[in-house]
């Protein structure tokens, strides 16, 4: 009588999930369609129609099998000098233009792995890395004492070490 009981309590489980799942999908289409397209969440701003990956591992994997460099943007959402950066780069068509050609990441959070702060916890912070998986500690921005910090005014040295680790990549791997 016991299993008896478990079979029909699991096989309602089962039954249950199912409806929510279906209604779960209803109010998505209806959302969808009501709703003009948002811009991609992942972008959060930085190029919405740039492909940006969504964790650290997820970009690592793609810049190894892409063989693509990674651009890791670690900024936050109530940091004035991130929005700023994030601004002029959103805006800056060749700087999009040339982000296409990489594996794009940009955190909100801190990872775990302490190769992304070389030299501290700090915003915005642009990191490069390139398929090997080498974090490019030789790609830095103008400040001797934040090496990954780029500002608004920086925008073309930004872009000039983009290429310069797109050119690394033809010379080195």
């Amino acid at each position: 009588a016991m299993e008896k009981s478990y079979k029909s309590m699991f096989l309602l489980l089962i039954a249950i999930s199912c409806a929510l799942a279906k209604d779960a999908g209803k109010k998505e289409t209806k959302e969808t369609t009501a709703k003009p397209k948002l811009p991609q969440t992942l972008s959060r701003g930085w190029g919405d129609q740039l492909i940006w990956t969504q964790t650290y591992e997820e970009a690592l994997f793609r810049a190894k099998n892409s063989n693509k460099p990674l651009m890791i943007i670690h900024h936050l959402e109530d940091c004035p000098h991130s929005q700023a950066l994030k601004k002029v780069f959103a805006e800056h068509k060749d700087i999009q233009k040339l982000a296409e050609k990489f594996i794009l990441l940009n955190l909100v959070y801190e990872t775990t792995d302490k190769n992304l702060a070389p030299d501290g916890q700090y915003v915005p912070r642009i990191l490069f890395i390139d398929p090997s998986l080498t974090v490019r500690a030789d790609i830095t921005g103008r400040y001797s004492n934040r090496l990954y910090a780029y500002e608004p005014s920086d925008i073309s040295l930004l872009h000039s070490n983009m290429q310069k680790a797109m050119k690394l990549l033809k010379t080195e791997l």
